[in-house]
């Protein structure tokens, strides 16, 4: 098979597939095959898209009925009764059991569309117009998202000045020795730092594309705090780390906070559909009709997949008990990989785990000899220093111990190819 037509046609914005140069054809589960007839098992699940895997069957099949039924594949935002249906489910099974009052706000069908919306709402409430942010952060390529986001090579593409947002310290950026809390509240509380009133803090649980720095129970209530004390809204971006990534529906639950709106999208539609959102506290919600639109905010198709997902994963604890032994699982898996690189250590929390190799060079060429061996792995950090593990949380005990034998072998294959390079 010739892919001549990738290079001559497509744009060289591509970027995954330089990673996984081969041509997919299936999927199912934790199993991707390609045109080959190869199949390699699944540890970047579409960057947390696919937190259920790929074609869940029960997913698969109300799809196919609504489709076939002519049910309705576009409504603007008009009522549909795949609306509804989602919206009653979402309601009964996450929000009412967590005690939550949110209003859901539909939005264009990506992550970024989400960030974009919690950004303009809250400069409306609030009347200010400076956002703060957190090193490392990665919240879209939309150029308000994009002047929220930290990596300097995305932010070059915006080709121009990015401007109302603050980058502050995240949770432990320098160190474990230093309290980048209290250096935000010196900053917020001196008049003359420089720092302007926020409309906002938006803030990622968990860093996902920034390198798996997962902030503290204590970091996150005091950011929590320091917003309700200055006045501005607390805008927690699930996008990545949310749909059960971590351990719970929310990446912020064990935390003991209310964020005021809260960006969803990637696995929001349980199967890999575009689907985006903001959760939104009913007293903030003072948009006109039509102030925020899209011609797709709302996939129909989506609604389907999505309902079916709630009601299959989320009715009890079940799942999220299972979601523990699994996290248990990588955490060893990723343990014996640490073991095997000088000073390197783990990251993250939950199912959105990684580990630090020390170097970016180290860690493309162990997903590079991973991928030669069949398995799907990418990088993350401000160096892409992190070998990341996303894996479908239906992964299987024996896809997930596959997996790390591969992952073993392929952190001996780059040792020992960079032990060599060194030599020479």
């Amino acid at each position: 098979m010739t892919r001549d037509i990738y290079t001559r046609r497509e744009s060289e914005a591509r970027s995954y597939c330089r990673s996984f140069p081969t041509s997919f054809v299936k999927a199912s589960g934790s199993i991707l095959t390609d045109a080959e007839g190869r199949e390699y098992i699944d540890f970047l699940a579409g960057c947390s898209s696919l937190n259920y895997g790929h074609n869940d069957p029960d997913m698969k099949a109300a799809l196919i009925e609504h489709i076939s039924a002519d049910g309705v594949t576009h409504g603007l935002d008009m009522h549909t009764d795949q609306k509804e249906a989602f919206l009653t489910a979402f309601e009964d099974i996450i929000l009412a059991p967590r005690g939550m009052d949110h209003k859901v706000m539909m939005v264009g069908p990506t992550g970024t569309n989400a960030v974009e919306a919690a950004m303009k709402l809250a400069r409306k409430v609030t009347g200010r117009h400076n956002i703060v942010a957190f090193t490392n952060g990665f919240h879209g390529m939309t150029m308000g998202a994009l002047a929220a986001t930290g990596n300097s090579g995305k932010r070059g593409g915006g080709a121009m000045p990015l401007q109302g947002v603050t980058h502050l310290p995240y949770d432990g950026a320098f160190g474990e020795d230093t309290d980048t809390l209290k250096q935000i509240e010196w900053m917020l509380d001196n008049p003359s730092s420089g720092l302007d009133a926020p409309a906002a803090f938006i803030v990622e649980p968990v860093q996902g594309e920034g390198g798996l720095n997962a902030a503290s129970k204590e970091w996150m209530q005091g950011i929590a705090r320091l917003a309700k004390k200055h006045g501005a809204l607390l805008i927690a971006d699930d996008i990545q780390a949310g749909i059960g990534r971590t351990g719970t529906f929310f990446s912020f639950e064990e935390f003991g906070i209310e964020p005021d709106l809260i960006p969803l999208a990637k696995s929001l539609s349980g199967m890999g559909l575009p689907f985006a959102a903001l959760l939104v506290k009913p007293e903030l919600d003072i948009w006109k009709p039509a102030e925020h639109n899209g011609t797709f905010r709302g996939n129909t198709h989506a609604f389907v997949t999505a309902r079916v997902a709630l009601e299959k994963f989320w009715k009890d604890d079940a799942f999220q008990e299972e979601l523990k032994k699994k996290a248990r699982i990588v955490e060893i898996g990723l343990t014996s990989i640490a073991d095997m690189v000088d000073g390197a250590r783990l990251k993250g929390r939950g199912l959105m785990r990684g580990v630090d190799v020390g170097s970016g060079e180290l860690a493309s060429e162990i997903c590079a000899e991973a991928f030669k061996r069949g398995l799907i792995i990418e990088t993350s950090g401000a160096h892409d220093e992190v070998v990341k593990v996303l894996a479908p949380l239906t992964t299987t005990d024996e896809q997930f111990a596959k997996g790390f034998e591969i992952l073993r072998d392929a952190t001996r294959a780059a040792l020992t190819e960079t032990s060599k390079i060194a030599a020479e």
